[in-house]
């Protein structure tokens, strides 16, 4: 069974740094490349980031401008979306999905079929 379990979200102020964790089973992980995608209140679920299967190689949404990391441990069947900067806009439910035996990068939601339930995110004064 494939599954994805996201962890680390929680209230923040802006400014603040946060760091969320998806631990991955059931699937070739480091074949696999993984995507962050988040969905604020009344919106649809976006891009964040997305790192390769190998995690040479990520790629993020525009509005990221540098402040979000993304990275992975092979070893842990894990990875890991650091935030820097947290604006009230960032608020939202954060999701991890999975590129099953796709090492490449995606960006698209279309292009990844796995996903996690999700972690709330709120950044608020």
């Amino acid at each position: 069974q494939v599954q994805l379990v996201e962890s680390g979200g929680g209230l923040v102020q802006p400014g603040d740094s946060l760091r969320l964790s998806c631990l991955a089973s059931g699937l070739p992980f480091s074949n696999s490349a993984m995507g962050w995608f988040r969905q604020g209140p009344g919106k649809e679920r976006d891009f964040v980031v997305a790192i390769s299967g190998s995690g040479l190689t990520t790629t993020d949404a525009e509005f990221v401008k540098g402040r979000f990391i993304v990275s992975r441990d092979n070893a842990k069947n894990t990875v890991y979306l650091q935030m820097n900067g947290l604006k009230p806009e960032d608020t939202g439910v954060y999701y991890c999905a999975a590129r099953f035996g796709i090492g490449s990068v995606g960006v698209d939601r279309s292009e990844f079929d796995t996903w996690g339930q999700g972690t709330q995110v709120t950044v608020s004064s």
